[in-house]
């Protein structure tokens, strides 16, 4: 493994088991607006990609409803779905150890960018990045592979080549190819090996532990 300086992580399904915040916030979010709620029961489907998309796909929202559905996410993932979250096993231990070895890391997430901050706070994280870099209610900056370059412009690198984006599904290897920058996968996360592997993977981690291990 390289040794890469800049290390962009994902939030859900790397750094924290969110899945069933947002599970939840979800089917808030239809039952709120009187529309049938489609199955939730595979992470997988909604965990990753952008809200919008989410909304406007999986759950067939009408186009005049994507903002409200988004905006009643938000307040009850805030309110009541924060409370299913956690961070998974060994995270604290990892970013302390990346830290001592001089790394600058950011959170690169879909979420939006105060509610990263907001969940990076709940959760304890915040004390480790040097950014926390997420999406814009505008639509200026909402996939991975728009909010990836904004992440490592914030931590000040020069050459993308020192930089590595750690995730846990296909949207995040995707938007690291479109980039231009390495992909490392979990796989203790949402998504599936074979899905990032074909978006060029450059190897894989099946716990936070190995993570710091391999960087």
């Amino acid at each position: 493994m390289k040794n890469y300086q800049y290390i962009l992580f994902d939030l859900d399904g790397t750094l924290v088991a969110s899945a069933e915040s947002v599970r939840v916030s979800i089917a808030h979010a239809m039952e709120a607006l009187s529309l049938p709620c489609p199955d939730l029961s595979d992470y997988s489907m909604y965990v990753g990609p952008p809200l919008e998309d989410t909304f406007r796909g999986m759950c067939a929202v009408p186009e005049p409803l994507i903002l409200e559905a988004m905006e009643l996410y938000r307040d009850y993932f805030d309110e009541v779905g924060q409370q299913y979250s956690a961070l998974f096993d060994g995270v604290t231990d990892m970013l302390e150890s990346l830290r001592k070895k001089g790394k600058r890391l950011a959170i690169c997430t879909s979420k939006n960018e105060p509610v990263a901050e907001r969940v990076a706070q709940v959760m304890g994280l915040a004390p480790y990045f040097d950014a926390i870099c997420g999406s814009t209610l505008d639509g200026t900056r909402r996939a991975k592979a728009d909010i990836i370059p904004y992440a490592i412009k914030r931590l000040g690198c020069t050459d993308d080549s020192e930089a590595l984006m750690i995730g846990d599904t296909d949207f995040d290897a995707r938007g690291a190819l479109l980039a231009g920058v390495d992909f490392l996968g979990v796989t203790y996360g949402y998504g599936t090996v074979e899905s990032m592997r074909v978006c060029g993977a450059v190897g894989f981690a099946d716990s936070p532990k190995v993570i710091a291990d391999m960087l």
